[in-house]
């Protein structure tokens, strides 16, 4: 706060600071603090705020902008406004990782029979429909090796990815280990609908008998509609953008390795969502269970 020269004249010249300070609207804590070159509350309160945001923001490994740094804050009890966030980060130099475009990787079997598209780009999350919408697409990571395929299978209602497999190749046994995961992980005790968009691994022969057998019924969206399977697509935007960056990773062993502490480590179990109300997977979960 900056202090009058007025009141430091009056002081010089034997009046009363506390008369003075009253005249401009100036408390003697900080007229005092001013001339002592001590920091106000607010610059002492903004120090305090950088540490936790620098804090947050290393332990979501550089990812979170401002709006998820203001949520984490505000989960710890901190309360401060989400511009004086974003001011702090823009201070120290920090901000989010922003979100780049994809590369398309459907490939539609023209020979596919017809199936419904039964999520129609619903992708809200549902507290009564856990285990009873999935959605999964594919994506790919480089190596030095090669392209390691990654498949995932989300649950729509906690966007939890209960199910995931790589390999070194694109053929439906990809996307069915992920289902195969999934499965297992949930045991489901009702049918399950899976949406997915039209690659030939999803519309094979393959992998709808795995899907009768765990009693799945397959969805899909348009050919070349993005947004018919957006949950799956913003999932790999997120998972390209927090961990797989611009380079290409040493190896398939690497990328997995890496792939496997994001997604159970920090993306299901920690990562704030702010469609779940700034919350994980795993907490919405637990909150529904409660």
């Amino acid at each position: 706060m900056t202090v009058h020269p007025f009141i430091e004249a009056e002081k010089q010249a034997g009046h009363s600071v506390k008369r003075a300070c009253e005249l401009l609207r100036v408390s003697r804590a900080a007229f005092y603090a001013r001339r002592n070159d001590e920091p106000g509350p607010r610059a002492v309160r903004d120090a305090e705020l950088t540490v936790r945001i620098i804090e947050i923001h290393a332990d979501s490994r550089g990812s979170y902008g401002a709006p998820r740094v203001h949520a984490a804050l505000r989960r710890g009890g901190d309360r401060c406004g989400r511009r004086r966030i974003a001011r702090l980060m823009r201070e120290a130099g920090l901000q989010g990782r922003h979100r780049r475009r994809r590369q398309r990787t459907t490939i539609p079997d023209p020979n596919a029979a017809t199936r419904p598209d039964l999520v129609l780009r619903d992708f809200e999350p549902d507290p009564d429909a856990l285990d009873a919408r999935w959605c999964g697409d594919i994506t790919y990571i480089p190596t030095d090796e090669g392209w390691l395929y990654l498949a995932t299978v989300i649950d729509i209602a906690s966007r939890r990815v209960v199910g995931w497999a790589t390999a070194d190749h694109l053929r439906t046994e990809l996307v069915a280990d992920a289902l195969r995961a999934a499965y297992r992980t949930r045991r489901p005790a009702g049918p399950v609908i899976f949406h997915s968009d039209r690659g030939c691994q999803y519309t094979s022969r393959e992998f709808a008998d795995l899907a009768t057998e765990f009693g799945v019924r397959l969805s899909v969206g348009s050919t070349g509609q993005c947004w018919d399977n957006a949950l799956a697509e913003s999932f790999f935007a997120t998972l390209k953008r927090e961990l797989i960056g611009e380079r290409p990773w040493p190896s398939r062993v690497a990328a997995r390795s890496a792939i496997f502490e994001w997604i159970e480590g920090w993306y299901n179990i920690r990562r704030l969502h702010s469609t779940l109300g700034y919350r994980s997977p795993a907490d919405y979960e637990t909150a529904l269970a409660a």
